[in-house]
């Protein structure tokens, strides 16, 4: 485990990160494992449904998603915010490898020692947002800037021209 961070009983929900020490914005946490699963797998694995909760599912890109639940480290527990103080960075493979691409979890702007440590989820769902994925999906950050929910709004789709 990093020497930054520490595991310990959340505020937000269950685990949480907390920063061991003060961190400037920028520092470079943690880089977010798990197991490397193709999107396929894992809506085998995990019934491919947008009500299963699943947030140690980390979509690294096009092709793959990793897998916290299995083979996760320390990222799997840091939690959502809508207030972060942290931002998830993808680092693609410079041969151009998917299976080599990394996420890492970095400070967005400095960090106290006792802190925990957030990023926003960012989830995205193709489906309709009812009061009951919002339910399932629901944020607990408490901070003034919560939107109660993990999900954010779709892309809007530019008009068509005819």
């Amino acid at each position: 485990m990093p020497r930054n961070l520490v595991l310990r009983r959340s505020k937000i929900h269950g685990n949480g990160v907390f920063a061991a020490r003060d961190l400037p914005a920028g520092t470079r946490l943690v880089e977010y494992r798990g197991t490397l699963r193709s999107h396929d797998e894992i809506d085998q694995c995990y019934g491919g449904e947008a009500d299963s909760g699943h947030t140690f599912l980390f979509t690294l890109n096009e092709q793959y998603v990793l897998d916290g639940n299995v083979g996760g480290n320390i990222a799997r527990w840091i939690n959502t915010s809508c207030d972060p103080n942290c931002e998830t960075v993808v680092v693609e493979d410079p041969g151009g490898n998917k299976q080599r691409d990394r996420i890492y979890v970095e400070t967005i702007k400095p960090v106290r020692a006792g802190d925990e440590l957030t990023y926003d989820y960012c989830i995205t769902l193709d489906e309709p947002h009812t009061p009951r994925l919002r339910k399932i999906w629901q944020c607990r950050c408490g901070t003034e800037r919560c939107t109660g929910t993990m999900l954010r709004p779709k892309r809007k789709r530019a008009a068509r021209r005819a």
